[in-house]
């Protein structure tokens, strides 16, 4: 990503999607539970842009891909630049891991370890020291 998000506008976007990720059912999957609704594509989409744009500018370089999709993906951290194939280092995860991720709410290292967050490569872990990327109330 080229272009440092608006702070207000991500912090906006984020607030957006707040209430979800509140909620502790929502990622129980079980029809039953009275889980708040999945924001819309396109809320979804500008939560995760916005605060990965946010990471990649707070961490530049080319070393580590962070890729949350079918939203984002950006490469970030100091190091060797990765121009071919597959990268090296790359930090993986769905679109609410990374949001709890950019907003504090979950710790890298129990994301990883639970395996919500695929990190490969030996620079991979450097992305944690940029999260949270935005804090909300």
């Amino acid at each position: 990503m080229s272009r440092v998000p608006d702070a207000a506008q991500v912090r906006a976007a984020v607030e957006a999607v707040r209430e979800w990720l509140d909620d502790d059912n929502a990622d129980s999957g079980d029809v039953d539970t009275e889980a708040v609704p999945t924001p819309g594509r396109s809320a979804l989409a500008a939560a995760v842009r916005g605060t990965v744009g946010i990471l990649a500018a707070e961490l530049p370089g080319h070393a580590v891909e962070v890729r949350v999709p079918p939203f984002a993906a950006a490469q970030c951290v100091e190091g060797p630049r990765h121009t071919r194939g597959s990268p090296p280092n790359v930090v993986e995860t769905d679109a609410r891991t990374w949001l709890l991720l950019a907003t504090g709410r979950l710790d890298w290292d129990a994301a990883v370890d639970s395996g919500r967050v695929r990190a490969s490569g030996t620079r991979a872990s450097a992305v944690a020291a940029g999260l949270p990327v935005v804090r909300t109330a």
